[in-house]
This record gives structure tokens, sequence and C-alpha cells, in this order.
């Protein structure tokens, strides 16, 4: 691979990363009802800074700007990897969190939606698969995509 196809790939990963594990969390909650609980949604904001930050990357591509944006997304998606691991710590009890549960207010009359919304533990995983929760891959998939595209920046440095 050359120097500047390791670019051209780290600047996509720092895009797709983030934005498929958003794509994921929505979908979860929107078309499976897993709505997320407090640490849920600290592991989103990092995501949505990523993406933004990939974005700009993009616009400014070629210009050393750009690089820096994409590492900036990928210190976002590892920092994002980093919440989902210590939330995933929780969730298999092997920590306390610090907090034990969120609530998901709907619209309408507000006090009716914060009697009436669901109590949404931080410290019970709502699904899993192979016994990783969704915390857990969300861990697994951006420590690993942060590291690739810091490897692959690096790659993209080096003289041909």
């Amino acid at each position: 691979m050359t120097p500047l196809q390791s670019r051209n790939a780290a600047y996509t990963l720092a895009l797709v990363i983030p934005a498929a594990l958003m794509g994921g969390a929505l979908l979860s909650q929107y078309g499976f009802g897993l709505f997320p609980c407090q640490m849920c949604w600290w592991q989103r904001y990092p995501h949505i800074a990523a993406i933004i930050l990939a974005l700009l990357a993009l616009t400014v591509k070629g210009r050393g700007s750009g690089d820096l944006a994409v590492t900036l997304a990928a210190i976002c998606i590892g920092a994002s990897g980093l919440i989902g691991g210590f939330h995933a710590g929780v969730e298999y009890g092997w920590w306390e969190g610090v907090t034990s549960c969120a609530t998901v207010a709907g619209g309408g009359n507000p006090l009716d939606a914060i009697m009436n919304a669901p109590v949404i533990r931080c410290d019970v995983a709502p699904w899993a698969l192979a016994g990783i929760s969704l915390a857990g891959y969300n861990f697994l998939i951006s420590m690993a995509g942060a590291v690739l595209v810091f490897a692959l920046l690096g790659k993209s440095r080096r003289k041909a």
C-alpha cells in the first residue's frame, strides 16, 4: 500500500467506523427498542465528534490540517472505546459505575414523561452476543479502529 493509499484509507475509516457504530446504536434504539442508559450516551458523543472531524478532514484533504482532523477523530474513536470498556466492566460486574441508572423521557406532558419513563440501568446489558454486550463491542471495534487509523496515518507519513 502506497503512502497515499494509506492516507486515504485512514481518512475513510475515520468516518466509516464511528458512522457505522452510531448507525448500529440508533438502529438498536429505534428499531429494536434498546434505549440507551447514561453511559451509552457518553459513548455516542465522541463518535459524533469523530464523524464531524472526519468530514472536516475530507473537505481539507491534502492540506496537513486534514491529517490533524483525522488524528483527532481517531482520538475520539478511542475515547468512545474506552468509555465502552468501562461501561462493559460495569455491566459484567467487574467494578461499580459512576451512575446506577438513567431515564429516557418521552414527549408530551413533562411530568407524565418523567413518571412513566422506563428506568434504563447502566449495570445491566440489554443485549449480548457471544457474551459480549453492545458496550463491549463498542470497546473492541472502536479500539481496533483507532489503532488502525493511527497505523495508516503513520504509514502515510513514511517516505515511499
